[in-house]
């Protein structure tokens, strides 16, 4: 998982220093030294607990709500092999596959076995670390922020949970509109109840002290950051309004999925000015690419 912020629907990335969106939202979390030199920041998921649990391959690992409330991440899950669900999306891939938010990479590593040409990306080191650690080919990188490909990719995924990237889908699928190529597919896993809600949260693995444990200062005093959760109908509706069509949806093991056609209309400025050559050619994909 990864997250991104942008409040409105974004054609082109934000700017680099842009300040309150979910992928590139920094949260202090040291001051500045003696000699005043800047505060080191670490993004929301790039930090512990979420680099921690990558690591150790387990939780516990949660997003608490202001109020409390508690959405459990499945950690082991994202961490084991890809399973029967995952396979019920990855078998309807198209083309070369753009994974966002692709955590430790089994999806990524699975798509490769399948031969399908397949890239994450992620905002936690960690989380690309175990990726190309499986194999895969991974980058440090938002999905607002410049990608390699936009506009040629197949398929985009948006599994366990990321289509609350940033706290608005809207957005998010405004984004993915201009990652695709001309009637390109979208693949994402949505919540298995009928919920639309906007919320901010926090990274907790449970650290309050009552075990004898103490949370790190990063993850005690992290921001909290724009998230979502967003059922089957309320993406559908979203998704029609921005134009895009429905092939497809589908549960499997208690998960939920929806597969949507880009919609038919111009590509982005930035896209639309590559040449007919480059815009019908597939993604350089390469485990090399710079961060």
């Amino acid at each position: 998982m990864s997250t991104t912020v942008p409040s409105s629907g974004l054609a082109a990335p934000a700017p680099a220093d842009r300040v309150g969106t979910p992928d590139t939202h920094e949260a202090v979390v040291g001051g500045p030294d003696a000699a005043g030199a800047a505060p080191v920041r670490t993004a929301p998921w790039g930090a512990d607990p979420y680099a921690n649990a990558l690591r150790t391959g387990r939780g516990p690992l949660f997003l608490r709500r202001s109020d409390g409330w508690l959405l459990p991440l499945d950690v082991e899950r994202w961490c084991s092999d890809a399973g029967s669900a995952d396979l019920s999306a990855l078998h309807r891939c198209e083309g070369p596959v753009l994974d966002i938010g692709c955590g430790p990479g089994r999806l990524v590593a699975e798509l490769a076995s399948l031969g399908h040409r397949a890239l994450g990306i992620d905002v936690s080191e960690a989380a690309v670390a175990r990726t190309r650690g499986l194999g895969g080919a991974a980058l440090l990188r938002s999905v607002f922020d410049p990608l390699p490909g936009e506009g040629r990719w197949g398929t985009l995924l948006l599994l366990d949970g990321n289509i609350g990237i940033g706290g608005d889908p809207v957005a998010l699928l405004g984004r993915a509109a201009d990652l695709l190529g001309a009637d390109g597919l979208l693949i994402a896993e949505t919540a298995p109840v009928d919920v639309d809600e906007r919320v901010r949260v926090r990274l907790d693995d449970g650290r309050d002290g009552t075990d004898g444990r103490t949370a790190p200062a990063s993850a005690r005093d992290a921001e909290p950051f724009p998230w979502a959760r967003i059922g089957t109908p309320a993406l559908l509706r979203h998704a029609r309004a921005g134009g895009w069509r429905t092939a497809g949806q589908w549960g499997a093991e208690g998960r939920t999925f929806v597969s949507l056609r880009r919609p038919v209309r111009e590509l982005s400025t930035r896209t639309s000015s590559q040449s007919a050559e480059s815009a019908n050619s597939a993604p350089v994909i390469s485990s090399q690419l710079p961060k």
